[in-house]
Parts: C-alpha cells; sequence; structure tokens
C-alpha cells in the first residue's frame, strides 16, 4: 500500500482501479474454470461402464449342419429335458430363469416338448478344421459398450431386456427385446452396446473358428 509523500497517510486507490482489479480477477477465475472443464470433457465423453460378456456354454465340433444354418431357441421346463432333446449342434444354458435349448441347423425344426423362442439366420458359415459354438450372456445399463473387436466366425443375437446395438463398417444394428437377429460374418470389426432406456440382457451365439483366438482388437472408422 502506498503512502503520501506529505504526512504518512495511505494513499487511497482509484475507485476505478479497484473496481478494474476486480473485473480482472473474475476474468482469470472463469478462465481457469473453463480450461479444467474442457480438460475433463474427453475422458468423461469416454468413461462409459463395460459391457459384461459371461460365457454360458460351448461346444466344439469337426463339422457343421449341411445347407443353410439358423440358431433355433427353444424354452423347456427343466435342464434334464432340455438335454434330452439336445443334439451334436445343441446348447443348453439357464439364463433369466429360464431353460434355452440352442440348435444350430436347418430352418424349420422343432424339439419335442419345447416352447419355441426365435429362429435366427441364415447364420454365415466359416470354414476350419474345428469349430467352436458358443452361448454368451451380455449385460449392462444403458451406455455400456465394449471395445471394438472381432470374431472369427459368425455371431447372432437374441435381445431378453432392454436394446443391443451393434456397430460396425456399415452401419448399426439395432435389436430390441424380444428380437432375434443374424450380426457379422467372420473377421468384421463391431462395437456392441446396451443402448436402451433400461438394462440389456441378451444371449449371443456363436459359430466361430476353433484354431483361433476368440476376439481379436479390432478398429472402426
Amino acid at each position: 500500500m502506498s503512502t503520501s509523500k506529505s504526512d504518512g497517510i495511505p494513499a487511497a486507490r482509484p475507485p476505478n482501479a479497484t473496481r478494474r482489479n476486480a473485473r480482472d480477477g473474475l476474468a482469470w477465475c472463469a478462465a481457469v474454470v473453463l480450461v479444467a472443464a474442457a480438460a475433463c470433457l474427453p475422458s468423461c465423453a469416454y468413461a462409459h461402464e463395460e459391457l459384461l460378456i459371461k460365457p454360458l456354454a460351448q461346444v466344439k465340433v469337426t463339422a457343421l449342419p449341411d445347407g443353410t444354418l439358423y440358431w433355433r431357441i427353444e424354452n423347456f421346463a427343466s435342464v434334464t429335458q432340455a438335454r434330452a432333446a439336445a443334439g451334436p449342434w445343441s446348447l443348453v444354458v439357464e439364463a433369466a430363469d429360464k431353460v434355452w435349448l440352442f440348435t444350430l441347423g436347418p430352418s424349420g425344426g422343432a424339439s419335442p416338448g419345447s416352447a419355441k423362442v426365435a429362429e435366427v439366420g441364415p447364420i454365415p458359415r466359416v470354414t476350419a478344421q474345428e469349430y467352436l459354438l458358443r452361448i454368451n450372456d451380455a449385460s449392462g445399463p444403458p451406455g455400456s459398450v465394449t471395445s471394438v473387436h472381432s470374431h472369427p466366425g459368425s455371431e447372432a443375437f437374441y435381445v431378453i431386456d432392454g436394446e443391443q446395438s451393434i456397430r460396425g463398417a456399415h452401419g448399426t444394428l439395432h435389436v430390441k427385446a424380444g428380437q432375434a437377429e443374424p450380426g457379422h460374418g467372420a473377421d468384421m470389426a463391431m462395437q456392441v452396446s446396451s443402448s436402451g432406456t433400461g438394462d440389456l440382457h441378451a444371449l449371443v451365439m456363436f459359430v466361430v473358428d476353433a484354431g483361433r483366438p476368440f476376439s481379436t482388437p479390432a478398429t472402426l472408422p
């Protein structure tokens, strides 16, 4: 603080200078806040929860059924009944308080004692010495997402609850609750997400080359 030369009394600051300093201080604080917010934006935009993927059942086979392939989805009253109806290209799982039988084969089949849920296809074929058939459980809240990846074969989707979106190089496939859709063929990059207003719960069917890694990191435009 300055003093006058005549009597040592502190010299008062001009009112305009005081107001200018206050404005400069506020402007500086605002700039700091904006910079901090901008720095947060990239991490906030991409901080999505990971979609939870859980294998439920799988089997390896040395050959696939003849003809055009479909997945037949059926419910049974018990695991015992489902296993009794299962064939060499069938998988039995328990999910959402139900017993499910997934069978790969031609269109139009039916298992005795079953309640048919859906039929999905055609399923793209893959050529391999040995094949892996697998059923995965996919779940997560809205906005949860997988990394971009590919599989050495085809997949198909049945959504129990919510909505599932599959983004690929040629667009995005949306599958709603109660719907079944075939997905991408072998080695096509994709990213799967929960895109509805409620939690996603889906069952995913795979036919892949058993001699290659099940999932491989990939990129999308």
